[in-house]
């Protein structure tokens, strides 16, 4: 009898003692993650966690960060709201013809189960709030196509009587409307890689320049899109003249110099959908940090600025400092982060840092409304893509056939687009030493803060209205901390 009474003390100790520990984060490649635990832990502050090594991929901690008024242990990031900075209209990724056509072939139940995954806005989910498209095809489309192309040079289509969108029918906006039954208010940003190839000064995919004789009917195009778009249940909130203006080695591209696309906007575009009653934004630019005085020339001409939003930047060239450059020209113009790729195979670790640093922190501390990654799903080898597209594209998701696989730029953007909505404020906080970091307020009030720690394994204080927690990142690790 003492033997088993021993025996039953024994097994109670045990489970007193494995109730006492907290899970340290989840593995594996799906979506997001709760730690493993007996019971919730009782926390003011809740942590979702990923670290380089991909032992934990965006799991919430099941630790507890509780408010203090003792000492804060150094560092100490200092988050205040009382000073704020511009709203914030989402987080997301270029829905390309590609992803288009690779989401849209899965099974329907899996394709419903990815969506939901993506776009709802529950503590389940990782509420995607803005997509990129392309208007007509860009380089990670499977083919090259316009929606005029049944016309040429000796016989252009002035009055665009064949515009059609049928190209874009079979995936791309029959996803869409999916997409916006999940979320009616979701914004969409729509850029073209190209104007029909009839238009152009070399009648070819690659390069070439916008005839100044197709000014109108080019801007007319874009009037047939919106509005073509429109009838489809599916509103645009923004476009871009041109992506990429100065790049001529893509398929397709086309060139437009600073003061093309002043005068193409001040004079036809702007017009044209101000003529047909359109409020669609125009965003400039939609290049590289490196080259800011192109958007500065369209802003400086104010018949042009009266129809501008704002400016698009993507992060291949130059830094993105550019963007504050710009706001503190023209601080009554919007900025925005357009595009960003993930170059595959990659490397987890240093990918997912130098994206959470330079986008996720570094656009918004630096005006930007938005954060778009660059693409929100490729194949295995890295296509769909035209001939001359982008041939190591990495997808958020790899796609082959029904498998589907999170990669680097699922967990960058969900870092964020889970938990600042849009109506969100970005907020201020300072930066001591690696602890690289951005802060928001939700419209609920919910304080958010995003923290990569750059250096070595740290622990430091996050301190707000005179309280304060002490946390714990590893080297490379990104929490993202959310209190009311």
């Amino acid at each position: 009898m003492k033997t088993h009474r021993l025996l039953w003390f024994i097994c109670i100790a045990i489970l007193a003692a494995c109730s006492k520990k907290s899970g340290g984060g989840g593995t594996g490649g799906g979506g997001t993650q709760t730690s493993t635990s007996t019971a919730p832990v009782a926390t003011d502050v809740a942590l979702w966690l990923t670290n380089p090594d991909k032992s934990a991929l965006l799991a919430r901690q099941n630790i507890a960060l509780n408010w203090s008024t003792g000492p804060a242990v150094q560092p100490v990031i200092t988050v205040d709201s009382t000073t704020t900075y511009q709203p914030i209209d989402g987080f997301g990724y270029a829905l390309t013809g590609g992803s288009a056509q690779l989401i849209y072939s899965l099974p329907e139940a899996q394709r419903a189960a990815l969506l939901n995954e993506l776009f709802l806005t529950d503590t389940d989910h990782i509420g995607v709030s803005y997509l990129r498209v392309s208007i007509g095809a860009s380089d990670m489309s499977a083919r090259v196509f316009s929606y005029d192309d049944n016309a040429s040079p000796s016989q252009p289509d002035l009055t665009l009587a064949n515009f059609d969108l049928s190209d874009d029918k079979t995936y791309l906006v029959p996803l869409l409307q999916e997409i916006l039954k999940l979320n009616p208010s979701i914004k969409i940003l729509a850029c073209p890689w190209s104007a029909p190839l009839w238009m152009k000064d070399n009648d070819a995919a690659m390069a070439g320049s916008l005839q100044t004789q197709y000014y109108d009917v080019y801007a007319q195009y874009f009037v047939k899109y919106i509005n073509a778009m429109k009838a489809n249940g599916i509103t645009i909130d923004a476009i871009t003249p041109q992506n990429e203006p100065l790049n001529a080695n893509n398929t397709p591209s086309m060139v437009m110099q600073a003061t093309d696309e002043e005068e193409f906007v001040k004079n036809h575009l702007g017009p044209a959908l101000q003529a047909a009653g359109l409020t669609t934004k125009i965003i400039v630019w939609d290049h590289n940090c490196d080259v800011a005085s192109y958007p500065e020339t369209i802003l400086a001409d104010p018949d042009a600025a009266k129809y501008v939003d704002g400016s698009g930047f993507h992060l291949y060239a130059g830094d993105i400092s550019a963007l504050t450059t710009v706001h503190n020209a023209y601080p009554a113009k919007n900025i925005y982060f357009t595009e960003q790729y993930v170059g595959g195979p990659g490397n987890f670790s240093s990918d997912l840092q130098w994206a959470i640093k330079n986008l996720i922190i570094g656009a918004p501390r630096n005006w930007s409304r938005n954060v778009l990654e660059w693409n929100m799903a490729a194949d295995a080898n890295y296509g769909p893509h035209t001939n001359g597209g982008c041939s190591n594209c990495q997808g958020a998701f790899t796609i082959q056939g029904t498998s589907v696989s999170r990669n680097t730029s699922y967990y960058i953007i969900a870092h964020a687009s889970k938990f600042v909505r849009p109506g969100s404020t970005r907020i201020d906080s300072n930066i001591p030493g690696s602890l690289q970091n951005v802060a928001f307020v939700t419209a609920d009030g919910k304080k958010v803060l995003i923290v990569l720690n750059g250096g070595n394994d740290a622990t430091f204080t996050v301190q707000f209205n005179g309280r304060n927690f002490s946390t714990f990142l590893k080297a490379g690790a990104v929490g993202t901390y959310v209190w009311p």
